[in-house]
């Protein structure tokens, strides 16, 4: 059966007497031991490696040793408490030894918690989870953390759930930040506010938060690309504290829709080629399919307003001038 990640908490902390298992696969090598760890805690509790209730095995030793992964399951510890196996890099050619596993599996037998790489739909190892009656499969994108996840990272760490304002820092920083590093700065941040009771602050979460220029303002490049006017005002107010200047704003904004411009007056060519980041690209692509030329020129018309609004003798604060244009232009790339 497929799971979702709002559900896994939940089924980790009281899994059904008759459930075997679960997959969790994923191209985010990070993510994905991320919350095999996280089902490791819930599922056996504290001290299981300690007590020899928890038992590793990698797909290359289960090769050798087809057998291995039943006798880990079936095997009886030293003390009592519940007992899981975690199979590390499990592939396809795995599958019918995992089957064979599974099928052989009794309640009061170890859990198993599989991990693998990138799957596709035909994957027979994917598909064994998602057709067992007593198994999941969990998939991880590459989509950034959700709230719910965060509020979940929150809540590990010991952080009581946080105000609207801080919240939206962090829902910023899972924008910009690796799930590991997110997780990171979450349990810095609960050092930071150990026996302090005030709630947090953006600038406790300011306070904390690595300094990733480049990432941060590439994310906000694109939120405002896709049109995501009401993600910005937080990334800029961390850029702004990170040194970041007003006009260094509108020259990266400018370079971006002057890419989605050449490439939309020229589907077939090799403009956005530019950008060596592959996802960066992929994401790039998709914000084209919500501009036309036309307003691609007008984004470009608005930025290079702002642009020489910055550069003239001006009094307007500047952030606030580049903030200003940058969210005309997220709505703009609103409309359809």
């Amino acid at each position: 059966m497929k799971l979702t990640l709002r559900e896994a908490p939940r089924l980790w902390a009281r899994p059904p007497e008759d459930w075997a298992g679960v997959l969790i696969w994923g191209a985010d090598a990070m993510r994905v031991a991320l919350k095999r760890a996280e089902a490791v805690a819930a599922l056996t509790g504290p001290g299981a490696e300690a007590e020899m209730r928890l038992a590793r095995l990698d797909g290359a030793a289960l090769r050798r040793d087809p057998a291995g992964l039943a006798d880990a399951l079936k095997a009886q510890g030293f003390f009592p408490g519940p007992r899981a196996v975690v199979l590390e890099e499990a592939t396809d050619s795995l599958a019918p030894t995992v089957a064979a596993a599974l099928s052989d599996w009794r309640p009061g037998d170890a859990r198993l918690i599989a991990t693998a790489g990138a799957l596709k739909p035909a994957s027979a190892l994917r598909k064994l989870f998602e057709g067992h009656r007593a198994a999941h499969a969990l998939a991880l994108y590459d989509d950034p953390p959700g709230r719910d996840e965060v509020l979940g990272m929150c809540a590990a760490a010991g952080l009581a759930p946080p105000p609207a304002p801080a919240m939206d820092e962090l829902m910023g920083l899972a924008r910009t930040l690796e799930p590991g590093d997110l997780r990171q700065t979450v349990e810095k941040l609960a050092l930071y506010k150990l026996n302090d009771p005030a709630p947090l602050t953006p600038e406790d979460i300011a306070a904390c938060a690595p300094v990733s220029v480049e990432a941060g303002l590439d994310e906000a490049l694109h939120l405002v690309a896709e049109g995501r006017a009401e993600a910005l005002p937080p990334i800029l107010r961390r850029l702004e504290a990170q040194g970041v200047t007003a006009v260094a704003l509108a020259i990266g904004a400018g370079r971006h829709f002057r890419l989605l411009h050449a490439q939309a007056a020229e589907p077939g060519g090799r403009a956005l080629a530019a950008v060596r980041n592959f996802r960066a690209r992929e994401r790039m692509e998709r914000q084209l399919q919500g501009w036309g030329l036309a307003r691609l020129e007008s984004a470009l018309a608005m930025i290079v307003e702002a642009d020489l609004a910055l550069r003239s003798a001006t009094r307007a604060p500047a952030m606030a001038v580049i903030e200003r244009a940058l969210l005309r232009v997220a709505m703009l790339g609103r409309r359809r």
